[in-house]
């Protein structure tokens, strides 16, 4: 029933797993530009921004699957003290700056949004408020679920490629897809704290059992693989539609089962293609860590700063114009944050993004 962690596969270089990475933070990035927003049911804005949206949905399942894909070396290098002291101080100290940095900017931003306008905003209760938010229902979310998910794998770590135990994490992750529909607890699927340890696990396996696997994904033709893709994409459409008919706090979540379906078909395809040597200028073992910390600040505080300069209103553009016009917000925000990071990689203060 159990195969124990000490039991682990030989070491090998994985080139793709960077570019990977790096891909899933463009999709995290691009869905964040995109905004959330709602436009009246079946406008043609409503489709353009639904499409969008569910084209991102893989970035997040991909990180905790590549994860647990490098997890097993991990656990076998270090002692569990040894390792969590270590992803204390390459993860969570840098996430813990940046995230108390976001927060400053809030407070500064109201002080100044409370003099010009006397908006009655600037007050502890509305400062602590939106502490809670930045916490648990903006992309800082994503540190304190991974946190909590290493640690229960560490706790039940001779159990990590047992399958009965890669059962129970699924039941997990089935329950927050089911109580989506039903929000028995609060459905978001930042605060989903159990619900993501099964793709950990699952990464670990594919690790293990990488040969054959990558046999079997590269013996798949891409005219199937693209085929399966449309028809769940439109499946998690479909759901996502049907959520916002039923008045859900959260429509767009990542843990609907359609969306997981689809997230693990594209990181299907991606394992597949394997050939993203272009990405390496972008220096992504270097980088993507800091724009995940660092891009929702240039987002929130400066994007706005910087578009409302153009001649340009939003409102009235075409559903292809509003397209184009956050596909170019999303090229600002990831360019800036991918300067800012480089920037500092070259300074002592490179410990500050994940270096």
């Amino acid at each position: 029933m159990q195969n124990l962690i000490d039991e682990k596969p030989s070491k090998k270089n994985y080139d793709f797993i960077d570019h990977i990475r790096c891909l899933a933070m463009m999709s995290i990035v691009f869905e964040h530009c995109f905004g959330d927003r709602k436009f009246p049911m079946f406008s043609d804005k409503f489709w353009v921004y639904l499409s969008w949206v569910e084209l991102t949905k893989f970035g997040t399942v991909a990180f905790f699957l590549l994860a647990g894909f490098l997890i097993s070396d991990k656990f076998t290098d270090y002692t569990p003290s040894q390792y969590l002291k270590r992803r204390f101080s390459t993860t969570f100290g840098p996430w813990l700056f940046w995230s108390v940095m976001f927060n400053i900017f809030m407070v500064i931003t109201l002080h100044i949004t409370e003099g010009m306008y006397h908006d009655g905003r600037f007050t502890l209760a509305h400062i602590l408020e939106n502490i809670k938010i930045t916490y648990f229902y903006t992309n800082y979310w994503f540190i304190i679920n991974f946190m909590v998910s290493i640690t229960i794998l560490l706790i039940f770590k001779r159990y990590l490629y047992s399958k009965v135990f890669g059962s129970v994490l699924l039941a997990f992750t089935l329950f927050y897809c089911v109580n989506i529909h039903y929000e028995w607890i609060d459905p978001s699927h930042t605060v989903a704290i159990m619900g993501f340890i099964f793709f950990l696990w699952l990464g670990a396996q594919l690790r293990k059992h990488w040969t054959p696997i990558n046999q079997w994904i590269e013996g798949i033709p891409y005219t199937a693989l693209f085929i399966a893709l449309i028809i769940v994409l439109g499946l998690s459409m479909y759901e996502t539609i049907a959520l916002m008919h039923h008045g859900s706090r959260d429509p767009y979540n990542t843990l609907r089962f359609s969306a997981v379906v689809y997230a693990l078909l594209f990181f299907m395809l991606l394992l597949k293609y394997k050939k993203f040597s272009g990405l390496n200028y972008l220096k992504p073992r270097q980088t993507t860590y800091g724009i995940y910390l660092i891009h929702y600040i240039i987002f929130t505080y400066l994007l706005n700063e910087i578009l409302m300069h153009l001649p340009i209103d939003e409102n009235s553009l075409s559903a292809a114009g509003f397209a184009l016009y956050r596909i170019f917000a999303f090229v600002i925000v990831y360019t800036i944050t991918w300067i800012v990071v480089t920037l500092i990689n070259k300074t002592p203060l490179k410990v500050l993004v994940g270096n």
